[in-house]
Order: structure tokens, then C-alpha cells, then sequence
């Protein structure tokens, strides 16, 4: 919170006892049960009938209730992930939120789950929900579709016009979603993005986070010569294509995970990143690793490491067979690296400028290639929706808020604030160990009931004109 805020009274208790009826009747859970039965695999052979209808079925009745009209528009890229989208216009000169979240989940993995768990049924076990989907990403936009629900049936209104896209591609690495922006900029156009994915910071940590970083696979390989050779006969004479190989990852990171190729860092830590980041403590968490503090940028705090920073990890390393070594020297080597970087980083041309760095290095023997990169993006902190949404959120939750520039992972928050100019809000409903992508997904009871009552108060604010930021910030693209 910034000094002299104050905060103001939180949702009015009336509304927030509505929000607990519906949690506690058990109408929530039924209605994530119906959104989980939905087999939405992105990468099945029936994702295209799954996620149609999980969008008609299932989500457009909701919308409905909102006071909604929807439409279902084709995936031109990808037609087994087509989009949703729907619109509730209250005035011209109301501000517009734009809501995101998506429909398809990863493979079930049935079978693989604890105490014979159907990934296609939700079962509450505790606090605990379990189904596939029931975090990532039902549960999460769920809510907020709730949240919006009640306020109408509440207030009769929104206060604010609304914009809803929910796609059925993320899972795949959103396919089609960017040329879908820009062909309907125009019914996109808004003043702010909210969404809820991925996890908050700890289960007793809610969060805000603004964007994600981006990634890239780099593969580093010497092929030297065919076969391999005799390590006494061959020893000294022949250039080991697996030390060559080691050595080339050596002058891009080094044993203690600095990066060393200054193309593959970014220009700065800005203050307002630095200042964010200053108040997040990274937890602990049962049964996961402890952090090592002598790993990467000595000069980087945990926390700045992983969202205000680049990091570059080995992922494989591939020569000979280290199963069964033979003695002999390796003609062929290979390593594929993955590169997780900030916004504020130049990606144009980094194959050509890893090669060049090898070149320099001593190792042109040694060809760089570049995979599949996903752009990182972030909303600055200090920009005025990113304060208001951090302000209405601590009405709910006190201190206790992070506020992260990015996460560490991926999502498509690129496609909102480079295509279409907007400030990204992102929200999540879950948390760290909700084994999403991973047998037995779940969602918690107590997180949920938490997020609810933040997007109701979000939501609430929004629609406030005397909450809601000045009109000199409803500027929209």
C-alpha cells in the first residue's frame, strides 16, 4: 500500500454474506462438477466437440445470467480450440474490463490418480477438491464469472461494461489467440484485463501479478565426426564433441547458474520492479526443495531472481550413453538450454547473437539453433491500474497481498499488452501445490472462498466511480 492510503470499508457485508451462501450451499461446487466432467483436452482427438461444448454448455448460461450476449468464434489456426466471446454493455462512457480465462485442460492421466480419484469427477476430500481442471483453469475463471453474477443479482448492475474471451487453446501454447486479437481489436477494446491462472505466490499469500516471463529453448550441438573412436587410441588427438559441448554451455552459464553472455540478459532491474519485489518473501513448501542462496546473480534476491530476472537452465545433455559407457570419444554432442527471461530483454536475432558469442568464445564448431520462444510482458507496477487493483485487493486481505511484476512461468499476457495496449490484473485462485498438469489436481475449498471475496471486492470497486481510478486513466487503446 502506498504511505497516506486509507483503506476503505470491503465489500459490503450483505454482498459478502451472498458470496459465502454460495460457497457454502454448495452451488459452487456443483457448478465447477459440471465445468470438470467436461473432457476439455486440449490435445485430444475430440478437443473441438469437448471445448464447443464446454463454451455453449456450460459457460454461455452463466454469461447469460450476467446479462451477456455470446458468440462462438472459429479458431482459424486451430479449429479443435475455438473462442468464446461475449459482451455486457452498461453505458458509452463506463470504463470496460476485459475477462480472460480458458476452457481446456491437460490430459487427464486417468488411472494415475491417488485412492482410484476420477480426474473427470470433482470429489472433496477435506479442504481439498480434486479434479482435473478444478485449479487450472475452471475453478479460477469460475469464480470470477461468480463474482460478476452476484454483483448484478446484487446491485442490478455492474457499473462498469464488460468483455469476456475464454479460449480452449492454452494448454497447447495458445494457438491462434494472438491473430484472433488482432482480427478483433476493435471488440476487444478495454480499459483493463482482468484474469485469474496459475498459482499465488503461498497458500496464505494472496497475490497480483502483472505479467510472465518469456522462454526460449536454445540447442547447442557439435557434430564433429561420425561414430566414435577409441578414448586410448584417440585420447589427446580427436575434439570431444561432449567437453567441447560442456564448455560452450560454460561461456553462456556458468557452474553456479550467472549467466555470462550479456545478449542474454536484460537491460535492467527497474526501480519499480526492485520496489515491488522488495516486501516478497519466497516460502517454503512442504516436500518441495529448499532454495540454494548461492545459485545465480549473487547480487539478486530470491524473489528478484525468479520475477524481476533472466535465468538460463540446462535442461539435457546428450553423448554417448551414460548407462552403459563405452571407451570412446564422442563424435557428437548436444544441449538443449532453456532461457526464462523478463520483459525489457531483446530476443530479435538471438540465435545470431548466441552464435556470435560462441564464435568469440572459441567455439564455432558448435551451431546454436532457437526453438519455440513465447514473448514475456508485464504491466510496471507503479502504473496507475496496477496500484488501484493492489488497493482495492488489501480492502479484502490486509498486508498480506504480493504484488509480482510477472511469474516466474508462461501464459499468453503478451497478447493483451502488446496487441491489444491494455494493463494486465492478474489474480490467482490457487496456489503452489494444486498438482496442476499432474495427477490428482485440486483446488482448495479455503483459497477459493478467499478469491471470491477479493473478486467481488475488485469487481465492486470497479464499478464504483468513487473507487475506480480517475477518468484520465481510462484511456483505452
Amino acid at each position: 500500500m502506498r504511505p497516506g492510503t486509507q483503506l476503505a470499508e470491503p465489500v459490503p457485508q450483505e454482498l459478502a454474506e451472498k458470496g459465502e451462501r454460495y460457497l457454502g450451499s454448495g452451488e459452487f461446487f456443483a457448478e465447477l462438477a459440471g465445468l470438470v466432467r467436461q473432457r476439455t483436452e486440449s490435445a485430444g482427438t475430440e478437443a473441438g466437440v469437448a471445448c464447443r461444448a464446454y463454451l455453449t454448455q456450460r459457460i454461455a448460461p452463466i454469461l447469460e445470467q450476467i446479462g451477456c450476449t455470446w458468440r462462438i468464434v472459429e479458431n482459424e489456426v486451430r479449429p479443435s480450440a475455438p473462442f468464446l466471446l461475449a459482451h455486457r454493455i452498461e453505458a458509452p462512457g463506463l470504463p470496460t474490463a476485459l475477462l480472460y480465462g480458458h476452457g481446456d485442460v491437460v490430459e487427464g492421466q486417468s488411472g494415475e490418480w491417488s485412492a482410484g480419484r476420477d480426474p473427470w469427477t470433482l470429489t472433496a476430500e477435506g479442504d481439498r477438491w480434486y479434479g482435473r481442471g478444478a485449479a487450472d483453469n475452471k475453478g479460477q475463471h469460475l469464480l470470477n464469472l461468480a463474482a460478476l453474477r452476484l454483483l448484478v443479482e446484487h446491485h442490478g448492475r455492474l457499473g462498469f461494461n464488460l468483455t469476456v474471451l475464454i479460449e480452449s487453446g492454452e494448454e497447447v501454447g495458445s494457438p491462434g489467440l494472438a491473430e484472433f486479437a488482432r482480427a478483433h481489436r476493435e471488440e476487444l477494446r478495454a480499459d483493463v484485463f482482468i484474469a485469474s491462472d496459475g498459482p499465488r505466490l503461498d497458500v496464505q499469500v494472496p497475490t497480483l501479478f502483472l505479467g510472465a516471463r518469456g522462454g526460449v529453448n536454445l540447442t547447442l550441438e557439435a557434430d564433429l565426426r561420425a561414430g566414435q573412436h577409441h578414448s586410448g587410441n584417440w585420447g589427446g588427438l580427436l575434439r570431444n564433441a561432449a567437453t567441447t559441448v560442456a564448455g560452450a554451455v560454460g561461456t553462456l552459464v556458468d557452474g553456479h547458474g550467472r549467466i555470462r553472455c550479456a545478449a542474454l540478459l536484460p537491460a535492467e532491474l527497474p526501480a519499480s520492479v526492485r520496489l515491488a519485489l522488495a516486501t516478497v518473501d519466497l516460502p517454503s513448501h512442504p516436500g518441495g526443495p529448499s532454495i540454494d542462496e548461492n545459485w545465480a546473480d549473487p547480487g539478486l534476491t530470491p524473489a528478484e531472481r525468479v520475477f524481476g530476472w533472466n535465468t538460463l537452465e540446462v535442461l539435457s545433455l546428450d553423448a554417448g550413453n551414460a548407462d552403459a559407457p563405452m571407451n570412446a570419444i564422442p563424435g557428437r554432442a548436444r544441449a538443449v538450454l532453456q532461457l526464462r527471461f523478463v520483459a525489457g530483454t531483446e530476443t530479435d536475432g538471438i540465435q545470431q547473437q548466441v552464435q556470435r558469442h560462441l564464435d568469440a568464445e572459441g567455439y564455432p564448431m558448435v551451431r546454436a539453433t532457437v526453438g519455440t520462444m513465447f514473448p514475456a510482458s508485464r504491466t510496471d507496477p507503479d502504473h496507475p491500474w496496477a496500484r488501484w487493483a493492489a488497493d482495492s485487493l488489501r480492502r479484502q486481505v490486509g498486508e498480506r497481498l504480493a504484488v509480482l511484476p510477472n511469474i516466474g512461468g508462461s501464459l499468453p499476457n503478451y497478447v493483451f499488452t502488446d496487441i491489444l495496449g491494455l494493463p494486465t490484473l492478474w489474480v490467482p485462485h490457487s496456489y503452489p501445490g494444486c498438482n496442476q498438469h499432474a495427477p490428482d489436481e485440486h483446488l482448495l475449498e479455503s483459497v477459493a472462498r478467499e478469491g471470491l471475496a477479493m473478486a467481488l471486492g475488485l469487481f465492486a470497486d470497479l464499478g464504483d466511480p468513487g473507487r475506480r481510478p480517475a477518468a484520465a486513466c481510462l484511456s483505452r487503446p
